[in-house]
């Protein structure tokens, strides 16, 4: 994730953007074909009635991402909820999501609805398996949560990264608890970072 850093006691603001793509394979060959970039869109095709619906799975592709049962071995992560829209205009996804699909619009010759077409939307994805990068402190998501570690990426930016010290950066600060307002943060905090929702502000301290 990224955000504003400034003085200690600064506020940060974690964007809501797509984490990098992870996520555990049924095969090493499938593994190669996971895309890492930073933004991902896709077409409806595949499986159900209703593109990548609540509860629906997905493939991971080396250009696309397709909808396929859960039972199969191409299964690689698990809708846990799905709207229209742009994420930055629409609901937040669930705290512990590893990533986030946008889906284009588009007009198949059938869907959900019947009248031919699917909206442009979202779905919030989390990995059938480990790692889930978008657990605390997993280093990922599309989220910044209690749990998370971050670090500070220059250009008054903070990132997310593994708090367990094994990713490409090593963790600064750490999110202890998340606060309605800044002055209900511990005084050993060092920094104060948004996270959104009903308690926007998150408590850090240095690690």
């Amino acid at each position: 994730m990224r955000g504003t850093r400034a003085v200690p006691a600064a506020l940060l603001t974690a964007a809501l953007t797509v984490a990098g793509l992870s996520g555990c394979q049924a095969s090493s060959e499938a593994a190669k074909d996971r895309p890492s970039g930073s933004a991902t869109s896709t077409q409806p095709s595949g499986y159900g009635a209703e593109f990548l619906a609540v509860d629906e799975c997905s493939s991971f592709g080396t250009t696309s991402f397709t909808e396929v049962p859960c039972t199969s071995e191409r299964a690689a992560a698990r809708v846990v909820a799905r709207y229209d829209g742009k994420p930055s205009a629409g609901p937040e996804c669930p705290s512990t999501t590893d990533f986030v699909l946008h889906i284009s619009e588009s007009k198949p010759a059938s869907d959900e609805d019947g009248d031919g077409a699917v909206p442009q939307g979202y779905a919030c994805m989390r990995n059938l398996e480990p790692p889930h990068p978008g657990d605390p402190g997993g280093g990922g998501g599309p989220r910044t949560i209690v749990g998370d570690c971050v670090y500070g990426a220059g250009k008054g930016e903070v990132r997310e990264t593994p708090c367990d010290g094994k990713g490409e950066h090593a963790p600064e600060y750490k999110v202890t608890s998340a606060v309605p307002r800044r002055t209900q943060c511990p005084r050993s905090t060092a920094l104060y970072v948004q996270l959104g929702g009903g308690k926007p502000v998150g408590c850090a301290r240095q690690v």
